[in-house]
């Protein structure tokens, strides 16, 4: 999820969900999922699902492969995702045959006429894992209207931390025109300590072992986090397309299924347990990667059993583009925007 550029708020991220939402008709038109024999597939429509991984961690479609829950199916790893938005506008276009991303940024792609259906969570903020925006100790910044004309860094825009810092500042009172006056800058997470101690920002969005050491080291503390905002609360979703679906009923509900199973297992098993699964599956697929950051995972952050997904889930983010005007009143029925069709934690089982 790494890129480098400044940028305000508006546009950059609605623009590039948009023009994913022009490639929607060529690129979800044929599916390159390898089509497998029902009597050699357990009954189901395909092989193996694309996909994009991500640098030093593991997914828990991964995690459900190597633990055998996916089985039959198959990963095929086709590179790794800079960012949410660009993970779910993969498969839209048809590159990959599933993604995952923050759900504000989902929604923004659905109200684009993308067919994708979000079919369980896979991420969040609990006790444990969150977010939080950090200021130097002795920075003027105290309230949200001091950050207007300020630098906060981001990992990218049009997710989950450009969504939360802008509810931050609409529940402080500042209208959208001072709002707009706060400068997202997209910074590489690993060096965001780094350019707030250089003051080439005024605030740096730190989470997970960047939290940490920074905390260290010393000197900062947050103007506020996402679990003040928000609580407890599954931030993003993995999404299939409306075709997938229709077409692989069977393999919709096991990808669905064995993501859920993993899960739990991450969720009750005994953390240096998960941690000891996840470096041997980061050592074993020899991508020459980094197990450091995996050492330091506390928990899933998933709010829902299996990650059944819930109505406020979408409902919140919804509600904040109405707000923004992005979406006009009704436009979208947060209901309708997702299933747990498939997911047996949602049926209590």
């Amino acid at each position: 999820m790494l890129m480098i550029a400044v940028s305000k708020i508006a546009g950059t991220a609605a623009a590039a969900l948009l023009l994913a939402s022009t490639l929607v008709i060529s690129g979800c038109g044929g599916s390159k999922t390898t089509t497998a024999s029902a009597a050699g597939q357990g009954g189901l429509e395909v092989s193996e699902l694309r996909y994009q991984g991500s640098v030093g961690a593991v997914t828990y479609p991964e995690l459900a492969e190597d633990l055998g829950y996916l089985a039959p199916l198959k990963l095929k790893y086709i590179g790794n995702t800079i960012s949410g938005p660009q993970d779910i506008q993969s498969v839209v276009t048809g590159d990959t045959d599933f993604g995952g991303a923050f759900n504000g940024a989902i929604v923004k792609l659905l109200a684009a006429k993308a067919p994708i259906t979000p079919v369980i969570a896979y991420y969040g903020v609990d006790d444990n894992t969150w977010t939080g925006y950090y200021v130097l100790d002795g920075s003027p910044i105290k309230t949200a209207r001091d950050l207007i004309g300020k630098k906060i860094a981001v990992n990218t825009l049009g997710a989950h931390h450009e969504f939360v810092i802008k509810e931050y500042l609409h529940r402080q009172g500042l209208t959208k025109e001072e709002i707009d006056q706060v400068t997202l800058v997209v910074v590489p997470p690993v060096t965001s300590e780094q350019t707030l101690r250089a003051q080439q920002i005024d605030v740096a969005t730190l989470g997970g072992i960047l939290r940490d050491k920074a905390l260290e080291h010393g000197g900062i503390h947050p103007l506020f986090t996402d679990k003040d905002l928000f609580g407890v609360f599954s931030a993003g979703s993995y999404v299939l397309t409306k075709q997938f679906i229709q077409q692989n009923p069977k393999a919709a509900r096991k990808f669905v299924e064995a993501t859920a199973q993993a899960i739990e297992w991450a969720r009750t098993t005994p953390r240096d347990e998960v941690v000891a699964r996840y470096e041997k599956i980061i050592n074993s697929r020899g991508r020459k990667e980094d197990t450091t950051a995996i050492k330091f995972w506390k928990s899933t952050g998933v709010a829902g059993k299996g990650g059944t997904i819930s109505e406020a889930e979408f409902s919140t983010w919804v509600d904040w583009l109405v707000k923004e005007g992005t979406l006009k009143q009704g436009e979208l029925n947060p209901k309708e925007l997702y299933t747990n069709e498939f997911n047996p934690y949602a049926n209590g089982k």
